[in-house]
């Protein structure tokens, strides 16, 4: 958490004010986060042409052929403030614009973390190369992916939080688009049908698609680039809701734990 709805949200917001800016100056409080911060000298004085997303960065392209990459790791947000207002507790970075947009990036635990390369580079920088593809994406290599997946004998929630098969989808949206495309998670991929894994590739889109309208899912930290929280949690079926009767079939909703990370379902409507 944040996840590729959250990020996404956070990116649309940027991408409305930003491009067209020019940034006068960063400052820091001097906290390291999760990595040491990077210069930031190089893009003072250049413009913003536009804020992209890879995964979970943000990519935020400089006028000099530059980029700025920020992972919000569990508990980064990013405000759009005006210069005069004071800092926040846990703010740690602050990136002034030359027409009175002050953005500033807060984060409790200090898991984000920011680095600068050449913008026609991204895809090599060691962050971004060994990605798999976009789900939302309309080239997604559908084939290829359900290939990949039927030779997995790994349980098919552990490949849908694999970012070499595919990014983003995160812990909540797995547990919610396998709850929907009717599959246990506990199932082995290359035990899952072909035409099933076609339908589940859709309902992944559907799922990311709503909690993206929706301003992503705030449980605890979340928060848009304007102080708003996310409403996508209040249309979760099973996530954070074990012991709860499922919503199609009354059965109680299940929690187990797999690699390290709880993931809920329903034993009646999924198999």
């Amino acid at each position: 958490m944040p996840e590729l709805p959250e990020v996404e949200v956070v990116r649309l917001a940027l991408d409305a004010r930003l491009p067209g800016l020019v940034l006068h100056q960063v400052s820091h409080d001097g906290a390291r986060l999760r990595y040491p911060l990077p210069d930031f000298s190089s893009l003072t004085g250049q413009r913003v042409l536009t804020v992209r997303r890879r995964a979970k960065y943000l990519l935020t392209d400089f006028s000099h052929g530059q980029t700025l990459l920020w992972h919000l790791g569990m508990t980064g947000q990013f405000h759009m403030l005006q210069p005069a207002t004071a800092p926040a507790r846990h703010e740690h970075v602050r990136l002034d614009f030359e027409e009175g947009l002050s953005l500033r990036y807060r984060d409790a635990r200090r898991f984000g973390y920011a680095g600068i390369c050449q913008t026609k580079r991204c895809d090599e920088h060691p962050w971004l190369q060994s990605l798999g593809p976009e789900p939302l994406n309309r080239d997604f290599p559908l084939d290829r992916w359900c290939d990949q997946l039927r030779r997995r004998t790994s349980s098919i929630k552990q490949c849908l939080m694999d970012n070499r098969l595919i990014v983003g989808v995160g812990n909540i949206y797995a547990s919610e688009s396998l709850f929907r495309a009717g599959i246990h998670p506990r199932r082995a991929a290359q035990r899952i049908a072909k035409k099933r894994l076609y339908r589940l590739h859709a309902v992944i889109c559907e799922v990311l698609q709503e909690a993206i309208a929706a301003g992503g899912s705030t449980i605890q930290d979340f928060s848009r680039p304007d102080g708003r929280p996310g409403y996508f949690a209040y249309r979760f079926a099973v996530y954070g809701r074990a012991g709860q009767p499922c919503y199609h079939c009354r059965q109680l909703i299940r929690q187990c734990t797999q690699a390290g990370r709880s993931t809920f379902y329903c034993p009646r409507c999924q198999h």
